[in-house]
């Protein structure tokens, strides 16, 4: 049996990526076991998805202010994910920004093997 492991980072950013604005649902059962953490390919395709559609007007750039109507992450972390501070950001540099973070909190987590 083969475990994926997707740090706690990692899951968080996606899932906020992915779920922002979304609750439980009244009346759900709360011993539901949760879905696996998504693979890095399902990763990218969830933020691709968030991307095309906060990307307003389909320049392939998310500014500020599509970046908080449409991905309220993004938004929040813009200074840093925006590292030529060119005022808007792109779907690869939001994925090269999550890979970095998955990095940083698996070395924090397992430092020996990674």
């Amino acid at each position: 049996m083969i475990v994926r492991k997707l740090p706690a980072v990692g899951l968080t950013v996606v899932m906020a990526l992915a779920l922002t604005g979304a609750s439980a649902q009244p009346g759900t059962e709360s011993n539901q076991i949760p879905a696996a953490p998504p693979t890095t390919a399902e990763a990218k395709a969830i933020i691709a998805e968030h991307f095309k559609a906060a990307d307003i007007n389909h320049d392939g750039k998310l500014s500020r202010e599509e970046a908080k109507a449409g991905m309220p992450e993004v938004y929040k972390h813009f200074k840093e994910i925006d590292v030529r501070k060119r005022g808007y950001v792109t779907e690869r540099q939001i994925g090269a920004y999550w890979e970095m973070k998955t990095k940083q909190q698996m070395q924090k987590e397992d430092p020996i093997w990674n």
